[in-house]
């Protein structure tokens, strides 16, 4: 089953009619989180649960997150991630090269 149209905004860059809503739970979930509005949001608690949702944010996909949003959902959800993997899940155009340095034990 396709996903509501309306949801295009949020994951721009796919094609919706070829995403599943279980097996693209985290991109769907993610990108939903970092773009979306309220009739985006609705959609999203009515078609995923609570710990689904907080799963996601728990164990956030890297470069994927706007620091903002993330910070936010984490303090809504009261879900403690650590910095090192918050860092990474940053959408940075800028990294830190310590940070990946650290991460690819360079």
């Amino acid at each position: 089953m396709a996903l509501p149209s309306f949801l295009q905004s949020c994951l721009a860059s796919y094609d919706l009619s070829k995403m599943d809503k279980n097996r693209h739970k985290e991109t769907i979930i993610t990108s939903v989180l970092n773009k979306g509005d309220g009739k985006d949001l609705d959609w999203l608690c009515k078609t995923y649960t609570r710990k689904e949702i907080e799963e996601v944010v728990a164990s956030p996909q890297r470069g994927m997150w706007f620091r903002e949003v993330l910070t936010y959902w984490q303090k809504i959800l009261d879900i403690k991630i650590p910095r090192f993997k918050r860092e990474l899940a940053y959408f940075n155009l800028n990294p830190n090269p310590d940070l990946y340095k650290k991460f690819f034990k360079i």
